[in-house]
């Protein structure tokens, strides 16, 4: 059985594992749904792997914008290697169920690249915006040792957020979505969670919105500098990160709305096929999207592939 026992709304237990109710069996269908997301899950480390070693091995990206895209890409391999090993073993069990541990630590990880997505897309876009408002004091504003420290702050607050959420009381198992959701297992909490919804709200809101704010602002001095500036000035914001990096912002804010909203109101007659899609949008498009975009888009890192790949053609094609 997939059920997962526990006791009534009266009793404090504790909850052993948790039922995901969003699966149904469609037969031959599964190994084919398999197969999609392997090959999904494989293009999206291979390619953020690939930009990741691009980027370490060229001298010429060790200044702090590439290290925040390193970051970046890093953040999104985490994130996407929190969820789609988890939903590969699901599709093809006959026991949809989690492990109460195995589930906070998904929702833990969920939490955490969300959250180091944000923070990069903000120091990513005050990096750019000292680049172009302030080019002559960009190498002193903007060195490497502090891209260091914005990085790691990004990553430590977040990791703080992130633990506050893996000690409740439950009474309930059943999760009606694909993966372990934070919201949805503190409503099956027995006891007051008052203080976590304060905490939670506070935390989406300081994140979320305090991060867009952030990036709003600094891209309203850029568009000010350029729309004043020179033609120079206009063609460097272009041919920097800026156009993937807006592409990033609006991908990764819309799927994450996406997720807030249909996990906190009823979308019961929502066709199911596009519940799941807005749940998984954040978490998968993102993660094979970015690197795409910025390895196109973005004159530097092309030169280093096209590099990478003439040194590595004699060892595939001997």
């Amino acid at each position: 059985s997939d059920y997962c026992p526990a006791g009534s709304r009266s009793t404090l237990i504790t909850v052993a594992c948790f039922s995901l109710s969003a699966y149904t069996d469609m037969g031959l269908l599964n190994y084919l749904c398999f197969m999609l997301l392997m090959c999904f899950y494989l293009l999206v480390i291979c390619s953020n792997l690939f930009l990741m070693v691009v980027i370490c091995m060229n001298r010429s990206l060790q200044e702090p914008m590439y290290m925040f895209l390193l970051s970046l890409l890093v953040s999104e391999l985490y994130g996407s290697t929190g969820l789609l090993p988890f939903l590969l073993v699901q599709i093809l069990s006959d026991l949809h169920t989690v492990a109460a541990p195995l589930c906070f630590l998904q929702i833990f990880c969920i939490y955490m690249y969300t959250g180091v997505e944000f923070f990069n897309l903000t120091v990513m876009s005050y990096d750019r915006y000292v680049a172009i408002c302030d080019p002559l004091r960009y190498r002193s504003r903007m060195t490497p040792q502090k891209a260091a420290v914005l990085i790691s702050a990004s990553w430590f607050s977040c990791f703080l957020l992130g633990v506050a959420l893996i000690s409740l009381t439950l009474c309930g198992s059943f999760i009606n979505k694909l993966y372990c959701d934070a919201y949805l297992v503190v409503k099956l909490s027995c006891s007051d969670t008052t203080g976590l919804n304060i905490y939670e709200l506070i935390a989406t809101f300081s994140t979320i919105i305090g991060t867009l704010v952030s990036i709003l602002y600094t891209y309203m001095k850029i568009f000010l500098v350029c729309s004043s500036g020179s033609q120079q000035t206009r063609q460097k914001a272009v041919s920097t990160c800026l156009p993937p990096h807006l592409a990033s912002i609006l991908n990764f804010s819309i799927g994450a709305s996406f997720e807030i909203l249909q996990s906190r109101f009823d979308v019961n007659n929502m066709p199911n096929v596009l519940r799941i899609f807005l749940s998984l949008y954040f978490l998968m498009v993102p993660p094979l999207v970015s690197p795409l975009m910025y390895g196109l888009k973005m004159s530097k890192i092309r030169f280093a592939c096209k590099n990478l790949t003439s040194h590595l053609r004699p060892f595939l094609h001997p």
